[in-house]
């Protein structure tokens, strides 16, 4: 006969209130952790008479239109950035740009914030005057209107082309597990333990 003892699932219940805690504490640390970010920036080879028309030197008479970048505003006028190289890239003239100037009291917020306005512009040829002003120039990358386009042989013929991968589910899980940070994997393993001394308790409780 089954007697009435009750039994107090006291490991368990602590488990079961500390482990969401736990979770939710560790877990907004990790979100509200400082992202690191690198900003890649070519530096030129010594200039000579080899690579002087692969330089910035042979750009530096062309016609550009100066935006001056008053310090740390440079995120508030970013739409104005934009517009202005979109207008660039739409007239299409030859050896025009923009010269964004910048001086000692910019920030470097001022620099990344007009790096984003190039991406965003879809601006493909800048650079930074290291030599001389330390001013961003944006130049056109002038497209004939008038060029004929190449014909080309096939490219492809007599190529294998194989069906594109799809990820299984175990790949998918194996991924999701590999981008965990390490902090979850202490919070299971002290789940298991936790859930071993509860199991090994009550084992006691029924024997008893």
């Amino acid at each position: 006969m089954i007697s009435g003892k009750k039994i107090y699932y006291v490991p368990g219940l602590i488990s079961a209130l500390l482990i969401p805690v736990l979770f939710w504490y560790l877990g907004n640390r990790k979100l509200n952790e400082p992202i690191p970010n690198v900003m890649d920036m070519g530096l030129p080879a010594k200039l000579n008479d080899k690579n002087y028309n692969y330089s910035f030197e042979s750009l530096r008479n062309w016609n550009y239109q100066k935006i001056i970048v008053q310090p740390n505003s440079a995120k508030n006028n970013s739409k104005f950035h934009v517009s202005k190289l979109k207008e660039l890239q739409k007239r299409n003239e030859k050896e025009t740009g923009i010269e964004f100037i910048l001086d000692n009291n910019n920030s470097y917020g001022d620099f990344a914030s007009i790096l984003n306005d190039f991406h965003i512009a879809k601006q493909e040829t800048y650079g930074l005057d290291l030599d001389k002003t330390g001013h961003l120039f944006a130049t056109v990358n002038y497209q004939d209107p008038n060029a004929k386009d190449i014909e080309y042989d096939c490219l492809l013929c007599n190529d294998t082309i194989y069906n594109e991968y799809k990820p299984t589910f175990f790949d998918n899980t194996q991924f999701f597990i590999m981008q965990l940070p390490k902090e979850t994997f202490y919070l299971i393993f002290g789940f298991l333990i936790f859930l071993n001394i509860s199991m090994f308790n009550i084992k006691e409780r029924f024997l008893n």
